[in-house]
């Protein structure tokens, strides 16, 4: 797991290989990895946007960016100390990739707009032992 912490908000990432989902002949690979998000500041926090940077390291050396409202559909309000978390996926085309991103949160308290940074991870294919 990393961990990043921007302007009081930590944000944690773990991924996972999904073996029972992937196709390595037909060069699918699918990984989920969950998100933790920590409001350690002293205002409550929305989460409005993210924007990710995809490195698919083995197939063809590709980067690709995601962007868009909040997280798997939703945009999560977190309150001081209050918490969220969700798993969502990615494919690549290689056995190997990195990502890493930024989440646009608003301030309720004034409004302000603030970026914070989603920590870079590795998503390494790991096959499945008989």
């Amino acid at each position: 797991m990393v961990t990043e912490i921007t302007r009081g908000v930590r944000v944690s990432v773990e991924s996972f290989y999904q073996d029972d989902y992937s196709n390595p002949l037909e060069s699918e690979f699918i990984f989920a990895y969950r998100v933790s998000i920590e409001n350690s500041s002293e205002s409550t926090i929305k989460l409005l946007r993210r924007h990710w940077f995809i490195y698919d390291a083995y197939a063809t050396g590709e980067y690709r960016e995601v962007e868009g409202e909040g997280v798997v559909g939703q945009q999560p309000v977190l309150e001081p100390m209050g918490q969220y978390q969700y798993v969502s996926g990615c494919n690549l085309k290689g056995e190997m990739g990195r990502m890493h991103g930024v989440y646009e949160f608003e301030r309720l308290s004034d409004g302000r707009i603030f970026e914070v940074l989603i920590p870079e991870f590795e998503m390494i294919a790991t096959p499945k032992m008989n």
